[in-house]
């Protein structure tokens, strides 16, 4: 993440053999959409230490309930990858909050037989899990499989079962309202209390939170709720996207961790300097109004950032790489073909972990409603030929 330092960019200390008419060029480019990336690394930093203690509270009220167990939070989206599109004052922090099986339950993931969205969707089922026997049988906790429902009644609170599930099935609107109430409540314990005023913004999938400081200021917040697939970067989420708005017991499958991870491994492979953030919030600020897809956008910047070697992302490249970009983004719409990142692509990096059964898949296309409506595609290369 390039930061800002006393209104210049840490670029402008380049050397001095770049070509002077590109230097300024990128220059206009930088004032005129604002590419000096905000502060994004600084508030994100915030962002997490807030949820981190508001997670530990919840730790010591519900360690001794049934309610899932919280982990720690995972930055996702542009604002945490480092080029959020968006003005300072608009970016919305996006944390994936892993949900775990508390003491005496098992999560088990299956798949929606009806598959009628484009993107996979699971159910989460709930099962009880016996308490009573093993090496270190918890004494305090009576077992859901071996005691009567009436003692179970008057000993323990209510099941994970009977409070956050629809059936059998783990239910996103219903672990959404319990937080943001518990989130209500114990706001004034939080340290974080005494320097922000919070408000919990109505959602019904996510707990979506504005926190305000005396001067004005504001940061925004988005907690998502999630379940890892196995030990992979893959994780299944409760939230839903523009054009799926799906059961609230069906979780979506979803990428973002993945791809945050991707990013986090490009910052560290890449030379100083690298303009790859800036090259997407200059693509995504074209973009802006254009019926064209920012995770279409996004998706095309990963694939070449694999396919053109990092050392050529230098700062002073920053031209040829928009126009590498732009020109590509053209070539799938002509084609009606963008592979999916993360399926079939041999040239994933090692550190993300994907289920095996990625790694054979055929790769999913992206543009396939073009490839199905002729006037979809036509439209979308006379708008991407307007930019």
């Amino acid at each position: 993440i390039c930061e800002v330092d006393n209104g210049r960019d840490s670029e402008s200390e380049e050397s001095e053999e770049e070509n002077p008419a590109e230097m300024n060029m990128i220059g206009i480019f930088s004032r005129r959409f604002q590419l000096s990336v905000p502060k994004l690394a600084s508030r994100r930093r915030v962002v997490q230490e807030l949820l981190s203690d508001l997670l530990q509270v919840s730790r010591s009220l519900f360690s001794d309930s049934f309610f899932p167990v919280l982990e720690p939070v995972i930055g996702v989206g542009s604002a945490c990858e480092g080029w959020s599109p968006h003005k300072e004052e608009n970016v919305v922090y996006c944390m994936f909050v892993p949900l775990k099986p508390p003491h005496g339950y098992a999560f088990h993931l299956e798949p929606d037989t009806r598959q009628e969205m484009p993107q996979t969707s699971m159910r989460v089922r709930v099962e009880l899990v016996c308490t009573c026997t093993g090496e270190q049988p918890d004494q305090k906790m009576l077992c859901f499989l071996h005691h009567s429902e009436e003692e179970l009644k008057r000993n323990q609170v209510a099941s994970l079962l009977h409070t956050l599930c629809t059936g059998p099935y783990l239910d996103g609107e219903k672990i959404a309202l319990w937080f943001q109430t518990f989130v209500i409540s114990v706001w004034s314990a939080v340290p974080q209390s005494r320097h922000y005023s919070m408000k919990v913004i109505p959602s019904s999938r996510s707990c979506k939170m504005k926190l305000m400081k005396a001067s004005g200021r504001s940061l925004f917040v988005e907690m998502v709720f999630s379940v890892q697939q196995g030990d992979s970067d893959i994780f299944l989420s409760c939230q839903p996207t523009e054009a799926q708005f799906p059961p609230s017991t069906i979780w979506l499958e979803s990428y973002a961790v993945a791809e945050a991870k991707f990013f986090r491994h490009v910052s560290m492979q890449a030379p100083p300097h690298s303009c790859h953030l800036k090259c997407l919030r200059l693509c995504a600020r074209l973009l802006e109004g254009s019926g064209l897809s920012i995770y279409a956008l996004k998706t095309t910047v990963m694939h070449l950032l694999t396919l053109i070697p990092l050392s050529e992302w230098q700062h002073r490249y920053l031209l040829m790489r928009v126009d590498d970009i732009m020109r590509y983004l053209r070539c799938c719409l002509e084609e009606k073909r963008l592979k999916h990142f993360f399926f079939g692509n041999e040239d994933m990096p090692e550190e993300i972990s994907l289920p095996p059964a990625f790694q054979g898949a055929q790769p999913l296309n992206l543009f396939q409603h073009l490839a199905q409506d002729p006037a979809a595609q036509t439209e979308a290369l006379q708008e991407f030929d307007k930019l």
